[in-house]
């Protein structure tokens, strides 16, 4: 079922059925419950064919790490603490932040068919991983979603020397079709998985990604991984909008803040938003789809610089790699694979 290359340098090729397969026995024998470790599975894996390595196979080594450490609680589940109107506060007990993430995306949409939004603020969980996923899971069920999670220390203010602000991903997701249109970023030029695939492969970044110990600006991916100084996207921009996502987490779920994070050895016990919207409530809901679908027609017929390169909607790249990736099977460093099947 894969693709073997001698040189260990190139990827090899998985096929998706048998690294869910892989995943999943792994987090069984890590006493994972079976509908908990079936869920993670799939979603590392759909993240892989996604073409989001980084948040997929890529990461799940050191996913197994944390739980192996005890910063992921895999036998834990998320609980309501308080509820009013359409917000509730969530603990996340430092659950898998994946089911977390799901469980409270299901909660936002379910507060939503009552109210028209419902918001659910989690304190005390782990990464989500790929933010669009959760994004795209209530997108595709009819919902807008919005969301963002705060992170550890990574990124400095503006004009700042020292990281004291978190790249905290935020998405914004809308229903298209039968699937959605997906913005997923970090509010760092580079998000860190972006940094650590870069270096994996030897590759320079295409752009300046962050600043090296003397604070000049680098495509290194290594320095900046030393420096532990991301570039804000839109520079002044992207920190102010940082702060705020930062301080909007911590204030709606009464969790910790990026400096309260940043104290721990590691990134866990992160807050996160997730707000679901019923556009189906709204009077205009018979002619959503249509005024969408009017946007992205007027989008795709825009002018190129260069002919060979489509315009393209967010998430819509991830549809072609989606596309190539099942049919070829999901490209993996052969280290990577073999760190997680325990080869040498």
């Amino acid at each position: 079922m894969s693709q073997r290359h001698s040189n260990d340098s190139l990827p090899i090729r998985i096929n998706a059925i048998e690294m869910q397969f892989v995943f999943h026995d792994i987090l069984l024998k890590l006493g994972f419950e079976e509908q908990r470790a079936k869920i993670c599975a799939e979603v590392f894996t759909q993240n892989s064919l996604d073409g989001v390595y980084t948040h997929g196979v890529n990461r799940f080594p050191r996913f197994i790490k944390y739980i192996k450490e005890g910063y992921i609680n895999s036998h834990q589940v998320p609980e309501m603490k308080s509820s009013f109107g359409c917000i509730e506060q969530w603990d996340g007990n430092l659950a898998p932040g994946i089911t977390n993430a799901l469980t409270s995306t299901e909660r936002a949409m379910e507060i939503s068919k009552s109210h028209g939004m419902g918001c659910v603020a989690l304190s005390n969980t782990n990464h989500w991983m790929r933010g669009g996923t959760y994004g795209r899971h209530a997108a595709k069920a009819g919902f807008v979603f919005i969301g963002w999670t705060n992170t550890t220390a990574n990124m400095p203010a503006w004009g700042s020397s020292e990281s004291k602000l978190g790249n905290n991903p935020f998405v914004i997701a809308v229903p298209y079709h039968s699937d959605a249109i997906v913005f997923d970023a970090a509010m760092s030029q580079f998000s860190y998985g972006a940094l650590e695939s870069h270096q994996l492969k030897g590759e320079q970044l295409p752009f300046p990604g962050g600043f090296d110990q003397a604070g000049e600006l680098t495509t290194d991916p290594a320095t900046i991984l030393q420096s532990q100084r991301l570039l804000p996207i839109g520079y002044w921009k992207g920190a102010g909008f940082s702060l705020l996502l930062d301080i909007l987490a911590t204030i709606l779920s009464n969790g910790l803040s990026t400096h309260e994070i940043a104290k721990g050895k590691t990134e866990y016990g992160l807050s996160q938003v997730f707000i679901a919207i019923d556009i189906s409530k709204l009077s205009n809901q018979s002619g959503i789809a249509s005024a969408v679908s009017a946007i992205i027609d007027d989008l795709h017929q825009s002018a190129r610089q260069d002919e060979s390169k489509q315009i393209l909607y967010p998430g819509e790249r991830v549809l072609q790699v989606r596309e190539k990736n099942i049919k070829e099977g999901i490209p993996v460093m052969r280290s990577v694979w073999n760190e997680i099947t325990g080869q040498n």
